[in-house]
C-alpha cells in the first residue's frame, strides 16, 4: 500500500487493461525466477513497524501528517488511519549482527517519531491494538487523506454492499457493525521480512506456516478492542473481519477470505502463491503502471494485486537484476519493546531456517487444516493454547500444550539461526528473552490483562484504560523485555 497515485476512480478501460496485464505478468514469473540472483545463498532480514500516535490522555491522535513533516527519518510513511504511522527498516544480512543493526534502526526511528509527536503534546507507542480506541476513532474522519486509501475504502465497501460485521468472543464479547475500513487500521504489527533462495522457498514457506502459530502464542499483545477483553491477539480476528466482504448469511458457498492463513501446503514455489492470488481474489485496486509512481516494474500490476491479498505469511517477489524472494511474517504484533519484537522475529526465522530442511516429514503427519486450527487457537489463547503437533512415531493426531512444544523447539531455533549465520552472542541474547518469557508466562497481552484487573480494583472505571496505556508506554520506553514488567 505504499504506492502513490492521484486518481481513485477506475474506468472500464483501465479495469480491462489491468486484468490483461495481470495474466500476462503472471505467465512471465517462471522465466523471471530463472535469473541467478534469485538463488543466491545470502539470507537477509528487513521489517516494517506500525505504531499508534496518541495524545496526552493516551487516546488516538490524528497526527500522522504532522509527525511526517517533523520527524527526520528515512523510511517513514503514513498509514490507513491518521493515528497510525509506519517505519520501514533498511535490510540487513544475517551474518552481520542483524538484530543489533535492526535494534539500532528501531531505537533511532522510534525516538524521533516520539519526539515529533511530543511537539503536538502526544506520543508514539508500539502496541497491537490501543486499549483506549473507541467507536469515534473508526469513522471516515480518521481516514488518511490519500487517493490510495480512498480507492481501497471505496472498493471494499462496494464489494461488501453494507457494513462490516465484527463478532469476536473472548473473556468479553463484541458485536458491532462498521461502515468504514478504518477498522483495519486499528491493527498495528511488526512485519518481518526473511529473504531466502528461490530453490528453498517452498520448504521455508511451509515451515513458516507450520511454526508461526507457536510464535504467535508467545507474541500476543492485543487483548483489548473497544474496551472489551477478547483474544490474546485480537488483531487476528479483527483484521480478518474488518474487510470481510463475503456473504455470511445467505447459506451459499463462500470464496476464501482475503485475510487468510492459506489454502493448503505449498507445492510449486512462489509462483503458486501469485497464481492463487489472481485466481481466487478479484482486483480491488486495478491501478495500471501509468498511474503509479513507479512505472519501471515489469510486474507492477501483479504485485499490486498480490499485495491486496493479506496472507498472514505473505510470499513476496522482488523482481529485477538484483531480484529475490522473501517471506513476510505479518502475524507478529507491534510491541511491547524493541527487544521483544526482535526476539519474536529471531524465534520465527530460526525455526524456519532449521525445520525447512525436514519440513516434508512434518507435513505428512499434520494436515494443513490442523495447522490453521493451531494458528487461530494460539491467537485466541496465547500461552494457554493447546496445539495439534506431529510426533515422529504418532499413530494419531494429539494435542499438546503450546509451551511444551515451544520449549522443545528452542534448540532447533538456535540451530536455525546459526545456519543463517547469526552469531552466538546474538542468538544467546534473543533466545534468552524467549526463554525468560516462557518461564514467566508473561506476554504483552497477559501483562495488559493482569494490569487491567489490578487497576479495576483501585481506579475509577473511566481512568482504567488510559492508566493502563500510560504504564505500558512508560515501561516500553524503559526498554526492559515484557517478561520483566510488573
Amino acid at each position: 500500500m505504499g504506492l502513490q497515485f492521484q486518481q481513485h476512480h477506475v474506468t472500464e478501460a483501465q479495469n480491462t487493461l489491468f486484468h490483461e496485464r495481470l495474466h500476462s505478468q503472471l505467465s512471465s514469473v517462471d522465466q523471471e525466477l530463472l535469473r541467478p540472483c534469485y538463488d543466491q545463498p545470502v539470507v537477509s532480514f528487513g521489517a516494517e513497524l506500525e505504531m499508534y500516535l496518541i495524545d496526552r490522555h493516551f487516546m488516538p491522535a490524528a497526527l500522522n501528517e504532522s509527525v511526517l513533516s517533523k520527524a527526520r527519518v528515512n523510511g517513514l510513511q503514513d498509514e490507513l488511519n491518521q493515528y497510525n504511522i509506519e517505519y520501514n527498516l533498511e535490510p540487513v544480512v544475517a551474518s552481520e549482527a542483524p538484530f543489533s543493526q535492526l535494534a539500532a534502526q528501531l531505537r533511532h526511528a522510534t525516538r524521533a517519531i516520539d519526539q515529533a509527536a511530543s511537539l503536538y503534546d502526544g506520543h508514539a507507542v508500539a502496541i497491537g491494538i490501543l486499549p483506549t480506541l473507541s467507536a469515534q476513532h473508526l469513522t471516515q474522519d480518521f481516514l488518511t487523506n490519500r487517493p490510495r486509501y480512498k480507492a481501497l475504502s471505496n472498493a471494499l465497501k462496494a464489494l461488501n454492499n453494507g457494513p462490516f460485521n465484527i463478532d469476536i468472543h473472548g473473556l468479553d464479547t463484541i458485536k458491532i457493525r462498521c461502515e468504514e475500513v478504518t477498522l483495519e487500521g486499528a491493527n498495528t504489527s511488526f512485519q518481518f521480512h526473511h529473504r531466502v533462495p528461490v530453490s528453498r522457498f517452498t520448504q521455508c514457506y511451509n515451515a513458516a506456516q507450520l511454526t508461526s502459530p507457536l510464535v504467535l502464542a508467545l507474541a500476543g499483545n492485543s487483548p483489548f478492542f473497544m474496551g472489551k477483553r477478547l483474544w490474546q491477539e485480537t488483531r487476528i480476528a479483527l483484521f480478518k473481519q474488518s474487510i470481510d466482504y463475503r456473504d455470511h448469511f445467505s447459506g451459499r458457498w463462500r470464496p476464501p477470505s482475503r485475510v487468510n492463513f492459506g489454502n493448503g501446503w505449498l507445492r510449486q514455489g512462489i509462483a503458486e502463491c501469485l497464481t492463487e492470488s489472481v485466481a481466487l481474489y478479484p482486483p480491488i485496486l486495478p491501478v495500471t503502471a501509468e498511474r503509479m509512481n513507479n512505472t519501471d516494474n515489469q510486474f507492477g500490476e501483479l504485485l499490486l494485486h498480490h499485495g491486496t491479498v493479506w496472507s498472514w505469511n505473505r510470499a513476496i517477489l522482488q523482481p529485477g537484476e538484483n531480484g529475490h524472494v522473501r517471506i513476510e511474517y505479518r502475524s507478529l504484533p507491534a510491541g511491547p519493546t524493541i527487544d521483544d519484537k526482535l526476539a519474536n522475529a529471531a524465534l520465527q526465522v530460526g525455526l524456519v531456517e532449521s525445520l525447512s530442511y525436514d519440513c516434508e516429514s512434518y507435513l505428512q503427519r499434520l494436515p494443513f487444516r490442523n495447522a490453521e486450527y493451531n494458528f487461530y487457537r494460539c491467537a485466541q489463547y496465547g500461552l494457554n493454547a493447546r496445539v495439534i503437533w506431529p510426533g515422529k512415531h504418532q499413530t494419531t493426531l494429539s494435542e499438546h500444550r503450546v509451551t511444551d512444544v515451544i520449549t522443545d523447539l528452542l534448540p532447533v531455533a538456535d540451530d536455525g539461526l546459526a545456519l543463517a549465520g547469526v552469531s552466538r552472542e546474538e542468538r544467546d541474547r534473543y533466545m534468552n528473552i524467549i526463554e525468560h518469557r516462557l518461564a514467566a508466562r508473561q506476554t504483552g497481552a497477559s501483562w495488559q490483562l493482569d494490569t487491567f484487573n489490578r487497576l479495576t480494583a483501585s481506579v475509577a472505571p473511566h481512568h482504567v484504560l488510559p492508566e493502563l496505556c500510560r504504564r505500558y508506554y512508560q515501561l516500553s520506553q524503559d526498554g526492559q523485555p515484557v517478561a520483566c514488567w510488573e
